[in-house]
């Protein structure tokens, strides 16, 4: 069997792969990756409405984000609109709520049959 070098318990990323999910394991941080996967780039005024934070609070929490470089910035004038900075910390963050609804549920949403999910939510 091929062993993954990036899935060896020895490989030094692992310090960093746990400080990310550390990163991750504040509810408003995760909201704020879940919000720009469903919007692209946003500015914090309108982040801090879907995540229901004061525009400082986001602000704090994107300086950590940006840190740990999950997100980027893009100054327009005098505003600066977030974006994630690549498509892992999506697949991280969609693997972890997948994982939650095996936890909460024996049928979770993700593997149920796409009509079966439409009626779920309605459509």
């Amino acid at each position: 069997m091929h062993a993954d070098s990036c899935m060896d318990p020895d490989n030094p990323d692992v310090v960093l792969a746990a400080e990310i999910f550390s990163m991750l394991s504040d509810v408003t941080r995760v909201r704020i990756v879940v919000a720009l996967v469903n919007h692209d780039e946003m500015p914090v005024g309108e982040l801090s409405k879907l995540v229901h934070k004061s525009p400082a609070a986001v602000s704090q929490h994107l300086a950590k984000l940006r840190l740990a470089r999950i997100v980027a910035g893009r100054q327009d004038g005098n505003r600066v609109y977030y974006r994630l900075a690549n498509e892992h910390a999506e697949r991280l963050v969609r693997a972890a709520l997948e994982q939650a609804e095996h936890a909460a549920s024996d049928t979770p949403l993700h593997h149920q049959q796409p009509a079966a999910v439409a009626k779920l939510h309605g459509v």
